[in-house]
């Protein structure tokens, strides 16, 4: 079968061209800030893996929302009782076999690198190379061996739907895929059929399969903060070894002879050889350090990151825990990263991934027809968080049970909810406790009044003369 490879129209590159070309210039083209500032007009995908290996704040701007984003326990339910269902029990199993969530981050991350990211799903009706190629029929017995992010670079589109009637027009109908390892030389390509790839791409604008790279547009502003960065280190080492000024005596003649052995003497003091000079007729100077803070304009560089990644500053630049962060900037750090979860990698990865699955029968069908994807509570409170809340009600109560008047002011009801704080459940929760403990008190007194009756009496003993 003749396949026609190609991954992108002739216009589209030329119009990406003309666009690269008009980035940075002002005043009719007389003034090019890109050219001055040292930016690149054109980007792609290994300028973004390069920042993202090389740069740490690269690393971060990736690596953090998909860290947090798949943090903690992800459950997929099909009914809200207690009981496992076929569907639940053998996606619960196929997702230790497979570390489905240490997968799913790593797609992630690689989404976020490029234009778009895909996860390779390795059936087993794969026998040789060549069955990549084919279209997967549902099967009772077919199986899911392995899964595999792959980068954007890995996995180029080799062909598009060019049907206009067909409902996946202008989608990838093949891809060609490096796959390393797989052969004494390293890397091999093999072509892969659509059924066989979740397409993932964040950020799309009018194109279905390109997304927008995450370290697109703030990729000048992290060549500034390299050189901020860079520049300072350079800056603060020359300032601690500071250059020297030699005044050379107006009645002193400097032969050749004289200035190698102070030429000497100089070199041998640089690299740390010698701690003392002998000069004759010339006096050294040390020149004075040009030594500038570059806090502040580093901190405009992380603002201007954070303001179009929606990172907050603190968690941007380290307290990736939110120890550091402010409250409100650790809820709204929690109320983006549940965004996500919710509006993108549920919608992007999880679903399309289970839906896949449940197609090619290797998952039985909900029979309920669906399911939900539990993830785990973001606002729940720490163990620190409970302990001081616990500590806190704990005092409250003891306040006021200790205040003769307090039960005659503020009913006890009104100072649980009120006053401690508690809602609706809580509230429930806690009058079934006191109505269970009055309920243990009655069996226990009457169980100690039984027994008292029926426990023998002791002997009247006989009264004691008295001589």
């Amino acid at each position: 079968m003749r396949r026609t490879t190609f991954n992108i129209n002739e216009s589209t590159l030329v119009q990406r061209d003309s666009l690269s070309k008009l980035m940075g210039v002002s005043f009719g083209g007389n003034r090019d800030l890109y050219e001055a500032f040292g930016y690149p007009k054109a980007l792609d995908f290994t300028d973004y893996y390069q920042r993202y290996l090389r740069q740490d704040i690269a690393k971060a701007v990736v690596d953090r929302p998909a860290k947090d984003t798949w943090a903690g326990d992800i459950d997929v339910v099909e009914t809200h009782d207690d009981k496992t269902t076929p569907f639940e029990k053998a996606f619960d199993a196929l997702s230790k076999r497979l570390r489905l969530k240490n997968k799913f981050t790593r797609l992630d991350k690689v989404t976020s690198l490029g234009r778009y990211g895909v996860l390779l799903l390795g059936l087993s009706d794969c026998k040789k190379r060549d069955d990549f190629m084919k279209q997967v029929t549902p099967d009772t017995n077919l199986g899911l061996l392995y899964v595999r992010p792959i980068t954007e670079k890995n996995a180029s589109i080799a062909e598009y739907d060019k049907n206009t009637n067909s409902e996946r027009f202008g989608m990838p109908n093949y891809y060609s895929i490096n796959v390393k390892g797989v052969t004494d030389n390293g890397t091999s390509t093999i072509q892969v059929h659509h059924s066989r790839i979740i397409h993932v791409a964040w950020d799309l604008l009018e194109d279905e399969n390109e997304g927008t790279p995450i370290l697109q547009s703030i990729y000048n502003r992290l060549m500034d903060l390299e050189k901020l960065v860079g520049g300072s280190a350079e800056m603060f080492w020359r300032g601690a070894r500071p250059g020297m000024q030699g005044n050379v005596d107006k009645d002193f003649e400097l032969n050749d002879t004289a200035e190698k052995h102070m030429n000497e003497q100089m070199d041998e003091y640089e690299h740390n050889l010698r701690r003392f000079l002998v000069m004759q007729g010339v006096e050294l100077k040390p020149l004075t350090p040009q030594v500038q803070d570059p806090l502040n304009h580093i901190k405009a560089q992380v603002q201007m990151i954070s303001s179009i990644t929606g990172i907050p500053q603190r968690v941007l630049i380290g307290a990736e825990q939110g120890e550091l962060a402010s409250g409100q900037d650790a809820d709204a750090w929690k109320v983006l990263i549940q965004n996500r979860r919710s509006e993108q990698v549920e919608h992007a990865i999880v679903r399309p991934f289970i839906d896949r699955l449940i197609l090619f029968q290797i998952l039985p069908k909900p029979s309920t027809d669906d399911y939900s994807i539990m993830w785990s509570d973001l606002f729940a409170p720490s163990e620190k968080e409970r302990a001081e809340t616990g500590k806190t009600r704990a005092a409250a109560i003891q306040q006021y049970l200790q205040n003769p008047i307090a039960v005659d002011i503020i009913p006890p009801k009104v100072f649980i909810k009120y006053f401690l704080g508690f809602d609706k459940q809580q509230l429930e929760f806690v009058e079934e406790m006191r109505n269970e403990l009055a309920d243990d008190e009655e069996v226990l007194r009457k169980l100690l009044e039984k027994e008292q009756q029926s426990a023998p009496q002791p002997a009247p003993q006989p009264a004691r003369r008295t001589t």
